[in-house]
């Protein structure tokens, strides 16, 4: 059975930062490349970040550039989302998500991965 377990999310004021991790198991991490998305009420669930199953390739959502960063560490099974100087904007629920190719340094879609977390709550109050 495969399960992502997303944690790391809390309430935190804007310009602070937040360290989220996704522990995965039952599937090869190693071999998997992992993303982040989000989905704030109302709106559709969006891409975030993505990384190769080596760490070597990455790719970000224009609007957290410069201020995210996505890392893995396959020894552990798990994917982390450094964000910093956070805005009011990036209040979401957060998902880790996995798929079984790299398909480049691209903006994903939610339908190019097959599975999923359960979400972690970001609220950034200004």
């Amino acid at each position: 059975q495969v399960q992502l377990v997303e944690s790391g999310g809390r309430l935190v004021q804007a310009g602070g930062s937040l360290r989220l991790s996704c522990v995965v198991s039952g599937l090869t991490f190693s071999s998997y490349t992992m993303a982040w998305f989000r989905q704030a009420p109302g709106k559709d669930r969006e891409f975030v970040a993505a990384i190769s199953w080596s760490g070597g390739s990455t790719a970000y959502a224009d609007s957290v550039k410069g201020r995210f960063a996505i890392s893995r560490d396959n020894a552990k099974n798990t994917v982390y989302l450094q964000m910093n100087n956070l805005k009011p904007e990036d209040t979401a629920v957060y998902y880790c998500a996995a798929r079984d190719t790299w398909g480049g340094n691209r903006r994903y879609e939610a339908t190019d991965f097959t599975h999923w977390g359960q979400g972690t709550q970001v609220t950034v109050s200004s």
